[in-house]
């Protein structure tokens, strides 16, 4: 695999686009939305430029990795000679089946297609396809440059050979590929996402605060950041869709999101994307918590 396609140039995409790049792939970014890329492009060059203060690359690693990347709004022309596509569209899944149908029908026949769904079934998005066994999940995390796993999900009819192919593509970009099955939440967000709920709905029903909750993760569980602050990084609309889609899979109400998400979701305070969410991200701020008026 030499050219990588990555589709959506938001916070994972540019992430991913980012990764593959440091690691000396040529990535073609798209998106619809010329802004989108200019700012994927603008947090890449940022995010370099930490590593490089940090003396973790050099000036000419940074260069290299930002001329490696080539921008696009155009899906059908710039894809049709790439061997990997890893789709980081919105975790919508209409949005996801109708890239998955375009891409099938504009790439190459043994090109790979893989999506970075952190909850949405590889199964279903693999059967708008004329190749379901070349068809997986690479589920980079948050931060992508800085953290090691990459959830590997095998769809019902994902093939050996290409699950060989990406575990093997994740290792050469420094990763730890971890296989897990197609189930919903796979393994990662089945086990995160009842905890953040769950500390949501002990904030809803006054058990303690916002920092108090956090603190007693940090401090009690060792948790680098608090469940609380962890949801608002992640973005409390991503929080709220992954637990629909596992409470729709499921149907055990364990998975139903906590009514304060939901209403702080229809609120449109999502976390950092919004400034607002369980703290406060404005400027000249120190996250501070504002959400008790929404209990």
């Amino acid at each position: 695999m030499e050219k990588i396609a990555v589709i959506g140039a938001g916070t994972m995409g540019n992430g991913i686009a980012h990764v593959f790049a440091q690691n000396g792939y040529k990535v073609q970014l798209i998106d619809l939305n010329e802004n989108a890329l200019e700012r994927g492009i603008a947090t890449i060059s940022k995010n370099l430029d930490r590593m490089l203060a940090k003396e973790k690359i050099s000036e000419v690693d940074k260069q290299n990795t930002l001329d490696n990347i080539a921008t696009y709004t155009d899906l059908e022309s710039e894809v049709k000679q790439v061997d990997l596509v890893v789709e980081a569209a919105s975790e919508k899944l209409e949005i996801k089946l109708d890239i998955f149908k375009k891409l099938d029908a504009f790439c190459k026949p043994d090109a790979i297609l893989a999506t970075n769904t952190s909850s949405i079934s590889i199964t279903q998005i693999a059967s708008v396809t004329s190749r379901p066994s070349q068809v997986i999940g690479m589920h980079f995390m948050n931060p992508v440059p800085i953290m090691q796993l990459v959830e590997i999900i095998r769809g019902y009819s994902t093939s050996d050979e290409t699950t060989k192919q990406i575990m093997e593509l994740s290792k050469k970009l420094g990763k730890t590929p971890t296989e897990v099955n197609d189930y919903p939440g796979f393994v990662a967000n089945r086990i995160l996402m009842p905890m953040i709920n769950e500390a949501i709905e002990s904030l809803h029903h006054g058990v303690a605060g916002v920092v108090e909750i956090d603190t007693v993760m940090k401090l009690g569980m060792a948790h680098p950041m608090g469940p609380l602050q962890l949801a608002d990084f992640i973005g409390l609309d991503v929080c709220l869709s992954i637990l629909q889609v596992m409470y729709d899979g499921f149907k055990n109400p364990k998975y139903a999101p906590s009514p304060l998400l939901v209403n702080m979701v229809t609120a449109g305070k999502l976390g950092v994307k919004s400034k607002e969410g369980f703290y406060d991200y404005s400027e000249n701020t120190k996250a501070e918590t504002v959400s008790n008026q929404f209990k």
